[in-house]
């Protein structure tokens, strides 16, 4: 008969030796395989991307990001961080914000767009150069969890509907809190937890029963839409994200729901 400490070891070497795994919405992958599937997923629907979000929100989506920028309110000179911004929606209404005197091009702040898919971010150059954006916006391919940028470097860093496909919420916090300076503002726009009883039903309906569909008529991809109405029911709760945010070193973090909690506004300060 083994000794107990044994048996102790063996479960504790069965268990070291497990493969460890996240969630791929209700599924559940080994985490190394959740950065190239949610490439895949993105890479599916990039053509389409901006089309579906207004088809999914009717709209409401393009108010939503507009409250975000206001409430980054972008100064010249701004050194700015959009991680998951590919078709850049949230960079380019920066870019006009920060637009320069007539005549010129870009903008008079210096942002980078980060995103994990190459299709996004050709869909994001594309617009930039459409509407005459061609200085002070560059577009990387890149990991939330691993940004090409040395420490402390940037006034802000915004991600929107980005933050539940990383691979490692915690993670990409400590990667956000590292290339800001300190001072520095934390933006997060994201699909949250519905708060009004009510609505909380309608919306579970909406997103179970019309979003998969409407992506498969749209976009000919179903299982991309149904993904992401999973892991949008996965992501942490807003008072479970401000812990989070706290954890990582960030001050008076808070958030504002917006549409009845079916976005929020999470927001920060590096210390």
């Amino acid at each position: 008969m083994p000794h107990p400490s044994q048996t102790r070891d063996s479960a504790e070497a069965e268990t070291s030796g497990a493969e460890e795994t996240v969630s791929f919405g209700y599924r559940e992958v080994p985490r190394d395989q959740k950065a190239p599937l949610v490439r895949d997923v993105f890479e599916l629907v990039a053509s389409r991307y901006d089309m579906m979000n207004d088809l999914m929100s009717l709209g409401v989506h393009r108010l939503w990001k507009d409250a975000f920028v206001r409430l980054l309110d972008p100064q010249p000179g701004l050194r700015l961080i959009d991680v998951a911004g590919g078709t850049g929606d949230v960079a380019l209404r920066v870019a006009e914000r920060l637009a320069k005197p007539s005549g010129t091009s870009g903008s008079d702040g210096e942002i980078v767009v980060v995103d994990l898919t190459e299709g996004m971010l050709r869909q994001g150059r594309d617009r930039a150069i459409d509407r005459g954006f061609l200085e002070g916006l560059s577009w990387v391919c890149g990991d939330a969890l691993a940004l090409p940028l040395p420490p402390r470097s940037l006034d802000a860093y915004t991600i929107a509907f980005g933050l539940r496909n990383v691979t490692d919420i915690d993670g990409a916090l400590a990667e956000a809190r590292r290339v800001l300076r300190p001072g520095g503002r934390f933006l997060c726009l994201e699909f949250s937890h519905v708060v009004l009883p009510v609505l909380d039903r309608a919306y579970d309906l909406y997103s179970f029963q019309v979003l998969p569909r409407l992506g498969g008529v749209v976009a000919g991809d179903r299982d991309s839409y149904q993904y992401l109405v999973e892991s949008i029911r996965r992501f942490p709760p807003q008072a479970d994200l401000a812990a989070k945010l706290e954890t990582a070193g960030f001050a008076r973090a808070r958030w504002r729901n917006l549409s009845g909690g079916i976005a929020a506004i999470h927001s920060g300060w590096r210390i």
